[in-house]
């Protein structure tokens, strides 16, 4: 990583670790409460951006894992089973139980056939939760109480770090697992995956992988988010919250680690600035996204890193 893209990191981790800082000194809970939606999306971009940046497989069904990790606080609470580390487990347990059959039939297909079926299971999903009256049914659902973490619960700084340091933990991660052997095979396999097949390497399981993994990091995102929101609805798993997703990953810079985090961030807080402005902010907005895709096709990181991809 050059030394451009490193004060790049530097400041844009100081500047999030901040947040809290300024919200304590000036009691500005809004401030606290929006940068942790934004990393509640900046962690479910960068799940995405394994699978779609680092292994060229376009899912339009992620939001299916952020409702699920949602889903997952929201009935075991109301079953009256309250500990976090439960709703946790369970989260990623079932987006990984659910996501290896459905990336199993995905990705025995290629181009516009993996995107309907991707499309078509998390619609699948939707109808189900819609169908759960006692769950709340299409209105969705307020949580009585929030996941249990001791002395932490209910604390809104405490839920902002957690987050901090679970895109941290992430990042990591991703930055190991793209420059091991594993995402040499990944990457590979997304310029070609029929030359890595005819050297012998059986590219399924490498992708599958790749895209269970993803599916997990996007329900840990629907796991903070049920807990920021205290609120569960079907609407988590439209394929809208999908399509967004992709746009955080397209404008931030498509396969590179930390390109999602700059995507995310831009593009909530550009909504949030027209949202301010005026009531008709979706006609900027939508124009103003396809300027920038159009001219910054590598994304933003792009600015910072050149030519290098990281």
């Amino acid at each position: 990583m050059n030394r451009i893209r490193t004060l790049g990191v530097a400041v844009c981790l100081l500047a999030f670790l901040m947040v809290p800082v300024y919200a304590w000194v000036t009691g500005d809970v809004y401030a606290l409460t929006l940068f942790c939606r934004i990393l509640v999306f900046v962690l479910a971009a960068t799940g995405l951006n394994l699978a779609l940046g680092y292994g060229g497989m376009v899912s339009f069904g992620h939001a299916m894992y952020i409702g699920l990790g949602a889903y997952s606080v929201a009935i075991l609470t109301l079953m009256g089973l309250h500990s976090g580390w439960l709703h946790l487990a369970t989260a990623v347990l079932v987006s990984g139980l659910v996501a290896i059959p459905v990336g199993w039939v995905a990705l025995r297909t290629q181009g516009i056939a993996f995107i309907m079926i991707t499309l078509a299971f998390a619609q699948l999903f939707f109808y189900i939760f819609i169908s759960l009256k006692n769950f709340g049914g299409d209105d969705g659902i307020s949580l009585p109480q929030v996941s249990q973490f001791g002395f932490l619960t209910g604390n809104s700084y405490a839920l902002y770090l957690s987050l901090f340091v679970t895109v941290l933990g992430v990042l990591g991660v991703l930055m190991h697992l793209v420059r091991s052997p594993f995402g040499l095979v990944l990457r590979a396999s997304k310029v070609n995956e029929r030359r890595v097949n005819a050297v012998g390497i059986h590219s399924l399981p490498y992708r599958l992988t790749a895209y269970v993994f993803s599916a997990q990091v996007c329900a840990l995102a629907g796991f903070f988010l049920a807990n920021l929101t205290g609120f569960v609805s079907p609407d988590y798993l439209k394929w809208s919250i999908s399509g967004e997703l992709i746009v955080m990953v397209l404008l931030g810079g498509l396969g590179t680690v930390f390109g999602p985090v700059v995507g995310a961030t831009a593009l909530l807080l550009i909504e949030e600035f027209l949202k301010a402005m005026t009531e008709h902010w979706p006609l900027v907005l939508g124009p103003l996204i396809v300027l920038m895709v159009i001219f910054l096709r590598r994304g933003l990181w792009s600015l910072l890193a050149g030519r290098e991809k990281s």
